[in-house]
Formats: structure tokens, sequence, C-alpha cells
């Protein structure tokens, strides 16, 4: 009931992608999100290409089933986008940037390409490239957020301008209801990140996780607060005591905020991390992680509990089949 033609396109049985969530998008997470059906999406872009080939094959140890891997173009990608396609990963999905140069390559390798917009304008241009499917990502989004224009708005508008290219939707969506609505739209899938922030396979910090459960819609801001680096990227977080204390003082530039070259955390590593990195709470470290860069979209409403992967699939695609089911036979 479920099926799409992407899903047939990415090979796999349920519209849903697990965003690529920075750190926390482990091998496991990957690995049990594309074995539930859906697809799990690795990111690569801060990492070193032989860890990147190892995280890969990692995946691949875990699941037969196709995954993606996600590369953010405002940086350079090329070593990882040739260990992407030297390991065969089916599908490379990118963001922020243009996609045209890194396009041809991708499809060249017999890839399908992903590219995440958030505005009309963008999305025009990225299927006028040749990209294969199109993330439209509302303003609603965690982490780092292209557009201001909400997933309600933008998703139809981009559907009805890209046609007949593809179309995810990806921004608030953290249930069944949401991807139903998402199909309704005319998207052919949901992109959820902030949902598996809080799985069991996802390598997110306690703290984090806490966090995540306790919040409501109204606990996120749009922001540039966590800049340290990713310059220049507005991006959705859980409002904390470094946000506050910024927003308090004016939200002035570095190097003039307060708190600046402050060490809030120690990794397992013994690496010191300061105040305004984009850095998230990861398992192993100690200190203020609470002050850190708590990556949330407004649907962490959604977030009650931590959860395997697979239920989180099992539990969303369930939800959103009854709901069109009784959409389909209401008087």
């Amino acid at each position: 009931m479920l099926r799409t033609p992407l899903c047939d396109r990415l090979g796999i049985e349920i519209p849903i992608v697990q965003a690529p969530v920075g750190s926390a998008a482990t091998p496991e997470l990957v690995a049990a999100v594309s074995e539930a059906g859906g697809l799990g999406m690795l990111a690569l872009t801060w990492q070193h290409p032989e860890q990147a080939r190892r995280n890969i094959q990692r995946v691949r140890e875990l699941t037969s089933r196709p995954f993606g891997a996600n590369l953010v173009l405002d940086f350079r990608v090329h070593d990882l986008l040739a260990v992407c396609l030297h390991e065969a990963v089916p599908i490379i999905s990118t963001f922020w940037g243009d996609p045209a140069p890194v396009g041809a390559v991708i499809r060249g390798a017999g890839a399908v390409h992903l590219h995440t917009v958030g505005s009309v304008p963008e999305a025009a241009d990225a299927a006028a490239a040749g990209v294969d499917v199109i993330v439209a990502q509302g303003w609603e989004a965690g982490g780092h957020v292209r557009g201001r224009t909400t997933t309600m708005a933008l998703v139809p508008a981009v559907v009805d301008t890209v046609h007949p290219v593809p179309v995810m939707a990806a921004g608030g969506i953290g249930d069944g209801r949401g991807l139903a609505a998402a199909l309704a739209l005319g998207a052919q899938g949901a992109w959820l990140g902030t949902r598996f922030l809080a799985a069991v396979e996802a390598f997110t910090h306690e703290v984090y996780r806490q966090h995540l459960i306790a919040a409501g819609p109204d606990d996120t801001v749009h922001t540039g607060c966590f800049d340290g680096g990713w310059p220049d990227a507005p991006h959705r977080a859980l409002r904390n005591g470094t946000l506050r204390r910024w927003e308090q003082a004016g939200s002035p530039p570095r190097p003039n905020r307060p708190g600046e070259g402050d060490v809030i955390a120690v990794d397992a590593n013994g690496i010191a991390h300061h105040r305004y990195e984009d850095l998230m709470p990861l398992p192993g470290m100690t200190g203020a992680l609470a002050e850190m860069a708590m990556y949330a979209g407004q649907s962490v409403q959604f977030v009650k509990e931590v959860r395997p992967a697979r239920h989180i699939v099992g539990d969303i695609a369930t939800q959103a089949a009854a709901c069109l089911d009784r959409l389909r036979h209401a008087p």
C-alpha cells in the first residue's frame, strides 16, 4: 500500500529514508533501517576516505540491502565520492551546493543521485542538472536547513516544478501521519532525521537522547549559533544554555560571543570541544554536554523513547498505511 515508484528505483520496500544525521549515523543504524525495508544513509563528509571505506564495508557486512551515502558539497568531497563509487554504494545523496559537477560522475558510475534543496528555484536547478531524485527540505527540519519555506508549502510546489523527477519530503516528519501527508502532497517518500537520533543504534549520547525525549516543537530554534566547523549554514537545534546566553547578548558574531573558546566537553580520545562547535553530544564525551549543539527538528515531539531502528521504521509504516486506508474509505 505504501510502495511508490521511487521504492522500485531505490530498491527498497518502504518509502522511508533515514536522513544522514552526521556522527550519529553509524553503520549499525544505516543497516538496521535498510534491513527494515527503508533506506539507511551514511554521513561521510567529515570522515577520512579510509574511515569512510571501512564504514561502507561495515554496512555491507550487516545488510545486503541498498543503502546510501551523503556528501555536503560545501566541503571538498571528491576523494570521498571516489571511495563511495569504488565501493559501489548504490545511492549518493548530496546537499548544500551545486549538484551538477558531481552528478555526471555519480550517474556514470551507475549510482542514483539524490540532492536536497530548500527552495523551488534550487529544485528547478537540480532537475536541470539531471539529478535523479530531489529531496525537498522544509524549514521545520533539524540539523542544517537549506531554506525558509515550510514542508507543507514547499513539497507540492517542488513536485509541480520538477515533474516527472521524483520528490521526497523532509522536515517535520516524525510519524506515520507525516509520511501519509508527504505522499498526499505528491512526494514519493519521506526523509526523517530527528526520530532516528533516538534509535538504539544511533551514536548519540544519553544526555542528548533524554533532551530529545523531553522536548516539544517550541523547544527548537532555527539559528546560526553553532557554526564552528560549518560557517554560514543555518541549522535547527534544541534551545539550551549556549543559545540563550548568545541570544541574550544580542546574537553577536564571533569572536564576541559569550563564552567564546570555553571547553565544554572532552571526548573519549581526550580531545577538547568548544562552545559553538557544530558537533552534537556523542557517547564517551564528558562535560557540559547539554551546552553543545543538540540538533532537532520540530518533529521532536514524536520522539517518546529510545527504540531499535527496525521498530521505528515498522511503526511509521504501519501508522501511515492505516492513515491512508482510513482516508481511502472515508465517507
